[in-house]
């Protein structure tokens, strides 16, 4: 089935050509290397990688089966080796995953009441030294208070096998649970069916983050009638109950076996299926059997996908850690279609699969295209074949092609586009022959389209910015759907996009589809538009164009999991045409050596490995060397093979080799399904995968001496490779000379078709490096090679939103990124919206490109006249090639309005990243401004909480400055224009958790009122109740430094003013980290008018002037109304509603001149308000 279609690129010379040879070799192995002998399985440990987030899973499973069925004792991905207790076995585990999802129907004997619901709270205690596992099989003595209970596991495809040993007891229980999982389980139904059978349904959801819902059914028989069953929901256990049913809750069913008989043993078989509850009882009826019979079935079905790759002879050590890894690489994709063909395609309808077509699903992408889908290739055919077209149907059915795919649903974790890499190289080897254009319709929508807004899937989801600029801008304040996103991420998804493009073009070109092939090809060189010639190295842009984050590589932004440094191997496309960017083959070298720390490595490879390289986990940040544990460097040590120096591949590989061992921590990193092991079984038989897509295999020294691979005769024409290095030992392991099927070869690659057609590689060793595979002209070259040069042009400035105050001045930093052949120059206007003036020092230019993004520097100024009106305005800055191009970048600048509460800041909580200028939590951690801005959250501009009519402005003080108030009791005086509102909330945040307590709103007639109100924790993944996402970004600032951790603003659910109350003043809560950086209100800026008529008139009484006030009080609450006028006052205490006050002033004269009377009115709620009336002059004689 393999695709003779080798590129122009592949045909380097090396077949037939004299070897170059090395002074002396040694041809003895190591004298601690065995004979392999006994049963395979024999030599795997399933237990390796189950400590320190490997995250891989003891239980028992079959290769490539749908049930996975293995204990969890309370780690999120199911079991860790330091945990001691068991909360049940469950039916779906990946291995190495980094996020909880699967155990579904964990299922535990145990003896005794039923008194808890909670998995956590009736877990059994268990030992080590009661516990085994093998390939098939896993086996523990749980500590029950009757007695131990020996519980035994085993699998077949669609079915788990459950052995329990009971104590004599009259209450040994099995506890089936519907309720709880690995993830989340929203809907859960349990039926007890007969005397032997329970029923389930189970929906869950998520994956590191929310994903659609999926349900699975499950059908559990008992080798014996059960003497006694009931259920659970939530806390309450019903005996006898049949049935339990209902959403998000604890929910299950136990049964009960009585063992004082002397029958110790029950027997249980539980099938699952995706389809239904049909599916899964047709499952159970045809693949059910005895404990036994399935048990030898599962190990001989291991045995025989182990026997693959048969190894003659090796160090103990060395053989348990390969085989537990090769072990590992069968566990997944697993089959999703059940015994009938039928499966759940992702548009949730039920499909019938093709003949001889079996479904599958479960893909980590991300991961498995650059490893482990070229060694199941190799060993899988079949298997890999009904992959590669499930994969084409998950796009077809769900609309889209998943980076991620769990079950029935995209997860939309890690970024990038690894769907396209791995149905390249599924069609380059032939796997998907007869459905060739159905691939590929999928690939090509993926890659020029965006997935619609109602899709589940985010895809490419900087599809458009991509197509429009040539790179993904780094934008860590956008987001998009549940899962991981492109933007976020910029720098790694533009090298993952290009990469993709790459492979894609040369499927299209073997398709015929000439400019499509064109088109991509060109799109494959995208790597160059993140390439900052200033630094030499790649970096982040931002959608201005602009390079963004930290200039040191090893703390780079924009990079998914890892930093500069490891990504700036990720060209496996164009190798040559990176190491002209990087200065050259020996500049390359040098960075491939100071990467790998490669001088200390000869010296100690294990300390390397171990200390100097990356050992965290998931401590992606901040390294400038090689990270084992993460997968976008892991074809790093093979980038050697291109500078002519594949000696130095060997020694890394074997150095890397050194962090798998025979232990629970003996994998790197997570397993990813599968990836790392692939990656320890290639490197360690001596070819790998180089560039996935291409077909293209690097050649080192294997480990072992002899190794025999099975082949499918009727893919690959014959079948068997062998594969040989006699005399491979620690202190002779560098490759003298290579001869594939017999004849001379002198470089260090191959094409697949040259590997399995040629059947036998021999590898001659020695103690020192050789010449072989030196010649530059024995370089794998490029396959999908640079061709013209992009022509583009950019202008932006930074902050994007800059603030000043009326009448002030700020500078801010513009830049010009021209990309051409040679030298660009041209001109930068700057025009205003007249509001305020903008000038710039940058209106001459000049760039040397060479074909790279060139970036001009300067400055342009903006200055507010003092009765500048507080609000946005625009700065246009139109850049111009000599060529006639042109750009266009709008500024909005903000001229600030004042925070109401500005006088009460004494903390400072936004600041700017590398400035070190604020320290929200008190630990150096806080809020980035251009992040927020660009979530529009904007300093100084008036703003509305999401969802309200309720307006704020957030505090805009100089850089540095205080711009919160860390609560502690403080007393807010409401401005007058303020007072008419009826609701209120708080906006801020807090630090160390929730926090918050009693506000007190006090009133203008002296009365409070206290609610109690509280802001989430500003990194929270999940805002308190009733809390509103004012804006949250994907980062924080940490000192000079910035950390990958979402922080944000909340707002309160708006505070209701009782009626009739004037709110004059709020207190806050005495919480310190309870930060307020706004009080927002629906005030309408109006004060609310007086609720009174007031008439005034001279008159004559008596040949005296008399003024007469009257004052009716119009509202709807009792006043008190003061009458004032130049005559005396008087004060009426209690009016009525409809009432009036009124009072005749004796002048004591005969005339009055005209004048004015002062009318006070207070309500009981409100403070005083006064009116005015005139009245006219009056002469009374």
């Amino acid at each position: 089935m393999s695709l003779a279609l080798p590129l122009a690129a592949y045909a380097a010379p090396g077949i037939g050509a004299s070897p170059a040879t090395a002074a002396g070799t040694e041809a003895a192995t190591g004298s601690d290397a065995a004979a392999v002998d006994g049963p395979l399985v024999d030599y795997v440990n399933p237990f390796i990688g189950t400590k320190d987030d490997g995250n891989t899973y003891p239980g028992a499973a079959v290769p490539f089966g749908m049930v996975q069925l293995s204990p969890d004792n309370g780690h999120n991905v199911g079991y860790d080796y330091d945990r001691t207790s068991v909360r049940g076995f469950s039916l779906v585990h990946l291995s190495g995953v980094g996020c909880g999802l699967g155990g579904p129907l964990p299922t535990l004997p145990t003896t005794g009441a039923i008194t808890s619901t909670d998995y956590g709270q009736y877990a059994l205690g268990f030992s080590h030294d009661d516990e085994e596992a093998s390939p098939g099989y896993y086996r523990v003595g749980l500590q029950a208070p009757a007695g131990t209970i020996e519980a035994e596991l085993t699998a077949t495809e669609r079915t788990g096998v459950q052995r329990y040993t009971f104590p004599a007891t009259a209450q040994a229980n099995v506890l089936l649970n519907a309720g709880q999982a690995l993830n989340r389980v929203t809907e859960s139904d349990v039926r007890v069916v007969d005397d032997r059978t329970v029923e389930t349904r189970i929906t869950v959801r998520g994956f590191c983050q929310d994903t659609e819902p999926q349900t699975i059914w499950t059908r559990t028989t008992f080798d014996r009638p059960f003497v006694a069953h009931g259920t659970w929901d939530g806390q309450v256990v019903t005996a006898g109950a049949d049935a339990a049913s209902g959403g998000e809750g604890r929910r299950g069913a136990y049964v009960t076996f009585d063992t004082t008989g002397g029958d110790l043993d029950v027997e249980a078989v539980t099938a699952m299926s995706y389809v239904g509850a049909d599916g899964a009882a047709a499952n159970l009826a045809a693949e059910a059997g005895t404990f036994d019979a399935v048990h030898d079935a599962a190990r001989s079905a291991w045995e025989e996908r182990l026997g693959l790759v048969r190894v003659a002879q090796g160090d103990p050590d060395d053989l348990r850690t390969f085989y537990s890894s090769l072990y590992r690489s069968f566990l997944a994709p697993n089959v999703g279609s059940d015994v009938d063909g039928r499966y759940r395609g992702w548009d949730q309808e039920v499909h019938a699969a093709e003949p001889d077509f079996t479904y599958y699903q479960n893909y980590s992408l991300w991961d498995t295209y650059r490893t482990q889908q070229q060694l199941l290739y190799l060993l899988a055919p079949d298997e890999s074949a009904d992959m590669a077209l499930s994969l084409v149907r998950q796009g077809q059915q769900g609309g889209w092609l998943p980076r991620w795919g769990y079950g029935t649903v995209e997860t939309n974790i890690m970024t990038g586009d690894p769907a396209t890499p791995f149905l390249v190289s599924a069609w380059r080897q032939g796997l998907l022959a007869g459905h060739e254009e159905e691939a590929y319709a999928v690939l090509r929508e993926n890659a020029d389209g965006v997935p619609p807004a109602d899709s589940p899937f985010n895809g490419r989801a900087a599809n458009v910015e991509y197509l429009r600029d040539g790179f993904v801008p780094h934008e860590p304040a956008r987001s998009g759907k549940p899962g991981d996103y492109d933007l976020q991420h910029g720098a790694s998804a533009t090298m993952e996009y290009a990469l993709a493009d790459a492979m894609l073009s040369t499927m299209a070109r073997g398709l015929g589809h000439d400019e499509d092939a064109d088109r991509y090809a060109a799109r494959g060189q995208s790597y160059r538009n993140v390439f900052d010639p200033r630094t030499g190295n790649f970096r982040a842009r931002n959608a201005d164009g602009f390079f963004v984050g930290d200039a040191d590589p090893a703390h780079s932004d924009g990079f998914h999991e890892g930093t500069a440094v490891q990504y700036q191997w990720l060209v496996p496309q164009d190798v040559p045409g990176l190491f002209d960017l990087m200065g050259g083959t020996d500049a390359a070298v040098d960075r491939l050596d100071a990467f790998f720390a490669y001088d200390e490595l000869v010296a100690d490879p294990p300390h390397v490995a171990s200390e100097v390289w990356v050992n965290g986990t998931y401590d992606y940040y901040g390294w400038e060397t090689y990270n084992p544990n993460n997968e976008p460097n892991l074809h790093a040590p093979y980038v050697y093979l291109w500078t002519g120096q594949p000696w130095k591949t060997t020694d890394v590989v074997r150095a890397a080799s050194t962090l798998f061992t025979d232990g629970p921590d003996g994998v790197t990193g997570n397993d990813d399904l599968g990836t790392m092991s692939a990656w320890h079984v290639l490197s360690s038989i001596g070819v790998y995968p180089i560039v996935p897509g291409a077909d293209l295999w690097g050649l080192t020294t294997p480990l072992f001496d002899d190794v025999t691979i099975t082949l499918d005769p009727e893919v690959f024409g014959r079948d068997s490779l062998r594969l040989t290095a006699d005399g491979v030992a620690p202190d002779t392991h560098y490759t003298q000379s290579v001869s594939l099927g017999g004849e001379p070869l002198d470089r260090a690659w191959v094409t697949g078709d040259e590997l399995t057609a040629a059947g036998t590689l021999d590898v001659t060793v020695g103690t020192e490096p050789s010449a072989w595979a030196t010649d530059p002209a024995a370089s794998p070259g490029a396959v999908v090679p640079a061709d013209g040069t992009v022509e583009r042009l950019f202008v932006g400035a930074t902050p994007r939103q800059p603030v000043l105050a009326p009448g002030g001045r700020t500078e801010v930093a513009v830049q010009v990124v021209a990309q051409g052949a040679g030298t660009s120059s041209g001109t930068l206007e700057v025009t205003s919206d007249g509001a305020v003036t903008a000038t710039t020092d940058l209106a001459e230019w000049t760039a040397e490109s060479d074909g790279l993004p060139a970036t001009v520097e300067g400055t342009v100024t903006i200055e507010a006249p003092a009765d500048a009106e507080p609000g946005l305005h625009t700065v246009r800055l139109v850049v111009r090639d000599a060529a006639g191009t042109e750009a266009v970048r709008e500024v909005s600048v903000v001229v600030s309005g004042e925070s109401w509460i500005a006088d009460a800041f004494d903390n400072v909580g936004i600041g700017d990243a590398g400035a070190a200028n604020a320290n929200l939590d008190g630990s150096g951690a806080y809020l980035l401004r251009d992040l927020l801005a660009d979530l529009g959250a904007v300093q100084g501009l008036e703003l509305t909480v999401p969802g309200t009519d309720l307006t704020y402005t957030l505090g805009a003080p100089r850089a540095g400055a205080p711009d919160n108030v860390a609560a502690s009791g403080e007393v807010l005086e409401v401005p007058e224009h303020l007072r008419s509102a009826r609701h209120l909330s708080v906006v801020g945040t807090s630090t160390h958790g929730t926090h918050g307590g009693g506000l007190v709103l006090g009133f203008a007639d002296g009365s409070s009122q206290t609610v109690d109100v509280r802001l989430s924790d500003w990194c929270t993944g999940s805002p308190e109740p009733g809390n509103i996402t004012v804006a949250k970004a994907g980062a924080r600032g940490d000192r000079e430094n910035v950390q990958k951790i979402g922080c944000g603003l909340y707002a309160t659910a708006p505070v209701a003013i009782p009626e009739g109350k004037v709110l004059t003043s709020v207190t806050l809560p005495s919480d310190e980290r309870f930060h307020v950086f706004a009080i927002a209100t629906d005030a309408t800026g109006d004060v609310p008018a007086p609720q009174v008529e007031v008439t005034a008139q001279a008159r004559c009484l008596g040949g005296k002037a008399f003024v007469a006030v009257r004052a009716l009080n119009t509202g709807e609450q009792p006043a008190a109304i003061e009458l004032a006028t130049p005559y005396g006052s008087k004060l009426f205490g209690d009016v009525a509603p409809g009432a009036n006050a009124y009072q005749s002033f004796a002048t004591r004269a005969a005339a009055v001149e005209a004048g004015e009377v002062t009318v006070t009115v207070t309500t009981p709620d409100g403070e005083p308000q006064q009116v005015t009336a005139a009245y006219d002059a009056a002469a009374c004689s």
